[in-house]
């Protein structure tokens, strides 16, 4: 079996739903794949069974797409650091734990989430409500073996979790370490100020901050800002700031074999560029011709 997973960020919509987001995966010649269970900017959220979940399970096997290779992620309304508003924190906290109910429901267990925004209330009391929310939401869903993953985030606003030091405070406040992780994303820690090119020193930071342990997930994404913008915008592989071989190097760097790479990107000319972006990654050979 293909031992470098990587994959892309895919539709979930009608007919198919996630049996199509797995169709549409395979299209692109991958063996991972991450995508909603719903639209990610409202609450609105189609019961599980209509979702064609069984059927997508089925099509994940005959492809020999490990479970583990399936990321779900949460949607961006969820803001478990607000301590302004506690009715933003409630309603986030029950949006929380319909959404790792539904992933258990998929039969997946990997759940990104952003950490969240402060909201000018200053990060040390953003994290310390965001871990409270974890553990409620941890609490309330006992039987689901579902881990969240906390995505490194760039540094936007009140953004928290854009340090690596920041990450490993919101993860080890969570008590049951069975149901946490992180997810990187390489265009976030390029825009938080982090080198991807220096590749090794990397790795080492990762692993004495967060510990590479803790890494389950990493979207593969370049930046159209410079190191330390703390913008958000990513840009396709190799056409940014951080660069292919930057990327490239990183991906398959053999402390994340195991860790499906998820891709990202914007659209070119309204066409996803997923599947000549994973053949130029999988064969380490820059595709000069997408734009």
């Amino acid at each position: 079996m293909d031992k470098f997973y990587i994959g892309s960020h895919v539709d979930n919509k009608a007919p198919d739903f996630v049996l199509g987001s797995v169709k549409e995966a395979l299209s692109y010649g991958a063996n991972a794949l991450m995508f909603y269970t719903g639209a990610p900017q409202n609450s609105f959220r189609r019961p599980v069974s209509e979702l064609k979940g069984k059927e997508a399970l089925e099509l994940l096997k005959e492809n020999n797409i490990l479970l583990s290779n399936v990321v779900v992620h949460a949607p961006y309304f969820i803001n478990l650091a607000n301590v302004t508003k506690p009715e933003i924190f409630e309603f986030s906290l029950k949006a929380l734990i319909d959404e790792i109910n539904r992933v258990a429901a998929l039969g997946y267990f990997k759940l990104v989430l952003h950490p969240g925004s402060h909201v000018k209330a200053g990060a040390e009391l953003g994290i310390e409500q965001l871990i409270k929310g974890l553990n409620l939401a941890i609490a309330a869903t006992k039987e689901c073996k579902v881990r969240i993953l906390i995505e490194t985030m760039a540094g936007k606003g009140s953004e928290i979790g854009i340090t690596l030091e920041q990450v490993h405070q919101i993860i080890s406040g969570v008590e049951d370490k069975d149901r946490i992780g992180v997810c990187l994303d390489t265009c976030h820690l390029s825009d938080a100020g982090y080198d991807i090119n220096d590749t090794e020193g990397m790795v080492k930071m990762l692993d004495e901050i967060i510990g590479l342990a803790n890494i389950y997930a990493i979207h593969i994404n370049d930046s159209k800002n410079p190191r330390g913008a703390h913008k958000d915008r990513h840009e396709n592989i190799g056409y940014g700031f951080i660069g292919f071989e930057a990327l490239s190097r990183f991906a398959h760097h053999e402390a994340f074999n195991d860790i499906p790479k998820i891709l990202e990107t914007p659209y070119i000319n309204e066409k996803a560029p997923y599947k000549d972006e994973i053949a130029a990654l999988r064969c380490n050979i820059f595709n000069s011709s997408l734009k």
